[in-house]
């Protein structure tokens, strides 16, 4: 556990530097630091977790490795649509593997209460209409990307308060992407800054609300006992909570 929490404050240390960047206006800074977001987090999930690792654990890794392809996309594939798309189907497959990695604790999300789950609903035909009109051929990969990335946001609700959160920020983050890619006039001060703030933090709480999980197990603190093997008192209390939170 103190590797993972050494990793999380680099994580944080990391995002920090490149929030700092996207506010600059430093893009080579800003393009490096994102690079390391991701990975950064998937070390930090690794590194709080024993083996054998659960499966949810291994498909959110699953989810922020490709994640960070999705980063790095728009840097290593030629501009336009082409760019666009590759980055979408990187975060199209992270999302799945989120619905994969969540589904199995639907039945505590909202997703059973229509009351709840209209909001998310709504949202998503919202977000859809928004960008229908100016989204031309790429309207259809767009609206299927919508769709899983509201799935996942509403199945982050089984994962209690911290998956709720995330999911919900982590749709906000890419609803501006959207809005800024195919609405004529949309202006958002500090964008760029906005949609990483809300992408680190998504991508941060769900990370957490997995480690926060009763079936997930925590590496085990270093025993620092006597020679028999028996910890100090003060590390007798079982490790819970995240990493990072």
């Amino acid at each position: 556990m103190r590797v993972a929490r050494a990793v999380g404050v680099v994580f944080v240390a990391v995002a920090t530097v490149h929030l700092g960047a996207q506010l600059a206006g430093s893009a080579a800074l800003a393009q490096v630091t994102q690079w390391l977001l991701m990975p950064t987090l998937a070390v930090c999930v690794l590194a709080a977790t024993a083996s054998p690792r659960p499966r949810q654990v291994r498909v959110v890794v699953l989810a922020l490795g490709l994640s960070f392809l999705g980063d790095a996309a728009p840097d290593l594939v030629a501009g336009g649509d082409a760019s666009f798309l590759v980055m979408v189907g990187f975060f199209l497959l992270a999302q799945v593997a989120y619905v994969v990695a969540f589904a199995p604790r639907a039945r505590s999300s909202v997703l059973y209460r229509p009351a709840r789950t209209a909001p998310y609903a709504a949202a998503l035909v919202v977000l859809v209409g928004i960008v229908a009109p100016h989204a031309g051929t790429l309207l259809v990969p767009v609206a299927v990307y919508a769709g899983v990335l509201t799935a996942m946001a509403v199945l982050a609700t089984g994962l209690g308060r911290w998956g709720a959160v995330g999911g919900a920020v982590f749709l906000v983050s890419d609803s501006l992407i959207a809005l800024e890619a195919f609405v004529p006039g949309w202006s958002l001060p500090a964008h760029g800054f906005w949609v990483m703030a809300t992408y680190c933090v998504g991508q941060a709480l769900l990370a957490v609300a997995v480690l926060r999980l009763p079936d997930v197990r925590p590496q085990p603190m270093p025993c620092t006992g006597a020679a028999n093997g028996t910890p100090e008192p003060s590390r007798r209390a079982s490790v819970s909570g995240s990493a990072i939170g």
